[in-house]
């Protein structure tokens, strides 16, 4: 081949990589291989974890192959808070649990990536005992036909799918 043509070919080589890194850098991701991606940024979408034994599904932004270990990292649009909110430990912490029943590997953290900030947040047994008795919460009231509202905060009752049906919301009347 001709040397120009073996320089162009390194040129565009350095480039695509230099943009990579650019691209995972501003997504917040560790470093590693990403192996799952639930945005069409990175290619095509990949079918999401399931577990059958708690009848669980979900779709981590981004799974990370780093060595042995597998790294779920969710990506939040909104603010940045101080520290990460519980929902969003607790959505990181399923991911979690779905990477070791799905596949068979216990991480040992995740990662939450807000705008400004990027929280690691340990998966310990008392965060898993935790989101197992949350889940067995959510399931009991499931099955009941009357659930209290459990807050007092009008701002959760805009963001709820329900509150145009439910006779509790703080929006208002009807």
């Amino acid at each position: 081949m001709e040397p120009l043509i073996i320089f162009i070919i390194f040129l565009a080589a350095l480039f695509l990589l230099f943009r990579g890194a650019k691209q995972r850098h501003e997504a917040g991701l560790p470093g590693g291989r990403i192996i799952y991606s639930d945005t069409s940024q990175w290619g095509k979408v990949e079918r999401p974890l399931y577990d059958p034994k708690l009848d669980i599904t979900g779709r981590p932004d981004y799974l990370i192959e780093d060595g042995q270990a597998i790294i779920p990292v969710e990506v939040k649009s909104g603010r940045t808070p101080s520290a990460p909110y519980d929902s969003h430990i607790f959505q990181l912490a399923a991911y979690c649990l779905l990477v070791e029943r799905a596949l068979g590997t216990r991480p040992a953290y995740g990662v939450i990536k807000y705008p400004q900030r990027t929280f690691a947040v340990d998966y310990t047994p008392a965060l898993e005992s935790a989101l197992l008795d949350l889940l067995a919460d959510i399931r009991r009231h499931e099955r009941k036909s009357d659930v209290e509202r459990s807050h007092n905060q009008r701002n959760l009752c805009v963001g709820c799918g329900y509150h145009e049906a439910c006779d509790q919301s703080l929006l208002g009347s009807r």
